[in-house]
């Protein structure tokens, strides 16, 4: 029953975002036609914002397939899962890469500000709201189970306040004529996705360094496991991430009660804390190590 549910879960992950992305392909024309024909930089920049949403949403669906039909080789055992955390890596990587050169370009305009038609900027970023409004609604039930689609999701999260702020410049444009209205959106959409960029970085990076989840508290975990009826040690406990929605966990722990006891008891308060994926070995009293479980007074 759990492993239909998770494989049709996935099904319907890869087809939100291959509609997604059909969505995103035929805004990104269309706004990028629109820049370079209007000189709009602010334009540029969410049209840049835009290929990164793209590029993250292919990325995505190229790790949600992989990671879906995992790996035949005995050297994958976790099969393509972690694919996903390197998508973000990557993605983060681009939407840096994207506000920086937004940022330079908008610091040259500085003192020669051409003047850009405002009418179009406003019907495109019309036009993007309802595409990226269409996306977000999409990919948000699915973001917080896959890195790779929480990527695509907060670029384009994102990418909507850029819509907005080219809406803005638009109406500016439009009423007052004033020539910087292009460059001030243009560096809030930079400055906009850097720390969403970095954010989303930290947490793939957070997996691959293998640190244990911010919700578990280790030593607590530990006291928990110390307290199973028996238990006299606690050793080589590790906890970990796999991709978001997999924490993992190993752990040694000595005891002369039966071990089967001991294993039932420990796997239910490994439970409660969400960690099913676990390994958990009891030893005996001679497989003595070095964490010992201090005793009640």
């Amino acid at each position: 029953m759990g492993a239909g549910h998770d494989h049709g879960s996935k099904d319907a992950r890869v087809s939100r975002m291959l509609i997604a992305a059909a969505i995103l392909t035929t805004f990104f024309v269309i706004e990028l036609v629109t820049a370079l024909w209007i000189n709009s930089i602010a334009l540029l920049a969410d049209a840049g914002h835009m290929l990164t949403d793209l590029v993250a949403m292919f990325m995505g669906l190229t790790a949600v397939l992989l990671a879906k039909h995992g790996s035949a080789s005995p050297a994958r055992t976790y099969g393509w899962h972690r694919a996903e955390v390197f998508t973000a890596v990557a993605n983060a990587v681009l939407l840096l890469g994207v506000a920086v050169f937004i940022l330079y370009e908008a610091f040259e305009r500085l003192g020669d500000a051409p003047e850009i038609p405002g009418v179009p900027m406003i019907v495109v970023a019309l036009a993007g709201l309802v595409a990226n409004a269409a996306v977000v609604l999409l990919l948000r039930s699915h973001s917080e189970s896959s890195l790779a689609v929480k990527g695509a999701y907060m670029e384009v999260v994102a990418d909507t306040v850029g819509s907005i702020g080219v809406l803005i410049a638009g109406v500016v444009t439009v009423t007052t004529r004033w020539p910087y209205a292009d460059v001030v959106v243009a560096v809030f959409v930079a400055l906009w996705v850097l720390p969403r960029a970095i954010a989303l970085a930290r947490a793939a990076l957070r997996i691959l360094s293998e640190t244990s989840p911010a919700h578990i508290d280790v030593e607590e975990l530990r006291d928990a496991l110390c307290a199973v009826d028996g238990v006299t040690e606690v050793h080589d406990l590790h906890v970990w991430t796999l991709v978001p929605g997999k924490d993992m966990v190993t752990a040694h722990l000595t005891s002369a009660r039966d071990a089967a006891l001991v294993l039932e008891d420990a796997r239910a308060v490994l439970s409660a804390r969400g960690l099913d994926h676990a390994t958990v070995q009891v030893e005996g009293p001679e497989g003595a190590a070095d964490c010992k479980c201090e005793a009640e007074s």
